[in-house]
């Protein structure tokens, strides 16, 4: 196959685990790859390349990576199969033994060059291509970290740390609103400590919501001291040129990881409960109708039930829109991999079913406060054909199904938000029966 044609009627699936910041990273492979002439196609499709993007934060994780590595295998035979991400960073010999190449994170972003200089096989088979819905698009500003945890494997994986220039990401914004998406979701392994040329998150934000189109801007990740009144007032801010409000989402991701003030110091967080709590009364004093979400890891090594206890009445109180839940996973070469008084599988997770429990009531509380209301939403896919249902995101993330004749895809249309049901929020369009 010569370089002219290489790449022509080739079938390429990207599959990723993990982080927001893993799936900014496949969807700029994806987007290199479809200019490069290649299709892309769905992970559960035949393809002749499979590019499986791992995470390595859980054995969880790493289990699933290597799940699906060994079906693509078995699904064909015949294809390059190919692990990169932070699974791929730490353990290249483990995954050798199911993949082709093993390609770490610094090497990610070569990842297509390395594929042209290879001889590949070329599939007759025609398969439809894996269409993106242009909804919303994640966008890396940063990578990177230097301040271990001591549960976390990210320090080991992605250590070196650095921002991605101002100008590359303005004009990778501008591309995607000209494609059509509405929302950008800046990400990276800690977008707080993003620094280019002087300029930090606020000025960057700043430029975003100043100099391009974009309909809605979303945080993926923030720690709670880098909350302050001068940072939430960009919530307020109107745009000069134009008086309108910026288009930030009023949707806060801050991870506590417990609640308990002697678990937070055996993990070496970089915050104190008072500090956490202080983060969360400003942004609900400053953004009304604000959702704070959040992470807690359970069973960390050493956790009592009394912590556990601290925890969960923490979590209780804060009233969060959502909690992410994760049982303690050890991670090899982490300083948590070595503590004394590892917990049980077994309490993990008793306290996890516990947690996700208190998770549910605070989405249905959370969820309440909204009844009756009507609030802009966008809306992301048809999920049921047959009934005309759409589903779709305020800007406060709240998860919307309503019944439309009309195809509201990609679009921002209010909805009347008019019943909590079967764990959802459903809403009423104007002319439309409440579904």
């Amino acid at each position: 196959m010569t370089s002219s044609n290489r790449g022509k009627d080739i079938r390429v699936a990207l599959y990723t685990l993990g982080c927001k910041l893993n799936q900014a990273e496949t969807e700029f492979l994806a987007g290199q790859f479809t200019k490069a002439g290649y299709q892309l196609v769905a992970p559960t499709d035949v393809a002749d390349i499979y590019i499986a993007n791992t995470c390595t934060v859980t054995h969880i994780a790493d289990r699933k990576s290597r799940h699906w590595l060994r079906q693509v295998r078995r699904r064909n035979p015949e294809a390059l199969v190919i692990a990169t991400g932070c699974y791929a960073q730490r353990a290249p010999q483990e995954l050798a033994r199911i993949a082709d190449l093993v390609i770490n994170n610094n090497e990610k972003k070569h990842l297509l060059e390395i594929v042209k200089g290879l001889s590949l096989p070329i599939s007759l088979l025609t398969i439809p291509l894996f269409y993106n819905s242009r909804v919303r698009s994640l966008v890396k500003i940063q990578d990177g970290c230097r301040t271990p945890c001591t549960y976390c494997i990210v320090p080991l994986v992605r250590a070196y740390e650095y921002s991605l220039p101002a100008p590359q990401v303005m004009e990778e914004i501008k591309e995607k609103v000209a494609a059509g998406y509405r929302e950008i979701v800046l990400t990276g392994t800690n977008i707080g400590r993003y620094k280019d040329d002087g300029a930090n998150l606020e000025d960057l934000l700043v430029r975003i919501l100043h100099d391009t189109d974009i309909q809605r801007l979303h945080l993926s990740s923030l720690h709670p001291q880098e909350i302050s009144s001068r940072f939430l007032a960009l919530w307020q801010d109107t745009n000069p040129s134009t008086s309108e409000k910026p288009k930030l989402c009023r949707h806060f991701h801050l991870a506590l990881q417990s609640g308990s003030a002697t678990v937070l110091q055996r993990m070496k967080r970089r915050y104190s409960l008072d500090d956490y709590q202080a983060a969360v009364s400003l942004i609900r004093e400053t953004i009304p109708g604000a959702a704070v979400t959040t992470d807690i890891i359970v069973g960390f090594p050493g956790e009592t039930d009394e912590e556990f206890e601290e925890s969960y009445r923490f979590c209780q109180q804060a009233g969060f829109a959502n909690i992410h839940v994760f049982p303690f996973s050890p991670r090899p070469g982490t300083e948590a991999n070595k503590m004394p008084n590892q917990v049980k599988d077994q309490v993990k997770r008793e306290r996890a079913h516990r947690m996700l429990k208190l998770a549910e009531y605070c989405r249905y509380s959370f969820c309440q406060q909204f009844l009756g209301q009507t609030m802009p939403v966008l809306w992301e896919r048809e999920t049921n054909s047959a009934a005309d249902i759409y589903s779709g995101l305020t800007d406060n993330y709240i998860k919307v199904f309503a019944h439309s004749e009309k195809t509201l895809t990609n679009t921002i249309v209010p909805v009347k938000l008019v019943s909590f049901h079967n764990k959802v929020m459903w809403g009423k369009l104007s002319g439309e029966n409440p579904s």
